[in-house]
């Protein structure tokens, strides 16, 4: 076995080792690849890939964000993918990925590591239908206090109603945001979400998303909320989020959010039902909020969970 950096093959290749290692039910896309590993904004991404007898056979990427604290501490690091042909499991080929990942979030000054959950992730944890996490546990990685399992959750919307609780709060608006409207929601999410989702906001306007994936809430102050939502030609793929078991046309929903002043109010709600009604008039069918643990909130707007994630992490040692 020898060790090549990921840029060795293309991205459909790791699309097939991954889909071969995790199984059908978390088949993602050429495409969706390229989208998690193209740069971001003071993102560091860097991995391997292992090789047998000139074969491909497995991969490892690791990142880290620097430059931007508010977003994610410089000194924690996620391991966003490790996967390995099942028929070369069980040959030290991931113990060697492993390693090389933590040593090199090391050598960039990362102090703890996360499994999944990174700027552009493959999925947010550890999918609970690939096992316990024995291999990771094995090798110091733990639950994270207090949020060990996260979830996605699943809905038809074909059969979505509003719920009673969802009735608008106040004189509010709630509407796709437009062209000229960027800053508006960039000033709120400034304010009440400066973190990974204003990151994330700044990231989709910097590589030509569309503003209109943005659904706000509108106040006599202005801009009090949003989500953001995606469909099959959004700028991130769809197939990220895993929905093969549902119905076709597929959407999304997520991040969401109000401001802090005003949530118990009931304007939380009625965004989210904003947000789903634009989904189901523009056809959409089978639709995830995806790595939550508000399965009550979202159980009252008709969504069950849907896959079961592990949040795992360990510090690493100097």
């Amino acid at each position: 076995m020898n060790l090549q950096p990921f840029g060795a093959i293309a991205p459909s290749v790791a699309a097939a080792i991954w889909n071969a290692a995790c199984g059908p039910d978390l088949v993602i896309s050429t495409r969706a690849v390229g989208y998690n590993t193209s740069p971001t904004t003071g993102g560091l991404q860097s991995g391997r890939v292992a090789f047998e007898d000139g074969k491909p056979v497995g991969f490892v990427l690791a990142s880290m964000l620097l430059g931007d604290p508010v977003a994610a501490s410089p000194q924690v690091g996620w391991l966003d993918a490790i996967a390995v042909l099942p028929e070369y499991q069980r040959r030290g080929i991931g113990d060697a990925l492993l390693a090389w990942a933590e040593n090199w979030l090391r050598e960039h000054g990362a102090t703890r590591i996360s499994l999944g959950a990174s700027m552009r992730p493959f999925t947010p944890g550890l999918p609970s239908t690939l096992g316990d996490g024995a291999f990771f546990r094995r090798r110091g990685f733990a639950g994270r206090s207090g949020h060990e399992r996260a979830w996605d959750l699943a809905h038809d919307l074909r059969e979505y109603v509003t719920p009673p609780t969802a009735q608008k709060a106040g004189d509010v608006q709630i509407r796709p945001v437009g062209p000229s409207e960027e800053e508006a929601v960039l000033g709120f999410l400034r304010r009440e979400f400066p973190g990974r989702w204003r990151f994330e906001f700044e990231a989709h306007l910097s590589e030509g998303g569309r503003i209109s994936d943005f659904i706000a809430l509108w106040t006599e102050r202005g801009v009090d909320g949003c989500c953001l939502l995606t469909f099959e030609d959004s700028r991130r793929p769809l197939d990220r989020f895993f929905l093969h078991a549902l119905p076709k046309p597929w959407g999304q929903l997520g991040s969401i959010g109000v401001s802090a002043d005003i949530r118990g109010k009931g304007y939380g709600a009625a965004l989210l039902d904003g947000g789903l009604r634009c989904l189901k008039d523009a056809g959409i069918a089978g639709c995830v909020i995806d790595w939550t643990g508000l399965l009550d909130f979202y159980g009252k707007f008709g969504f069950k969970p849907y896959r079961e994630y592990l949040m795992l992490g360990k510090a690493l040692e100097a």
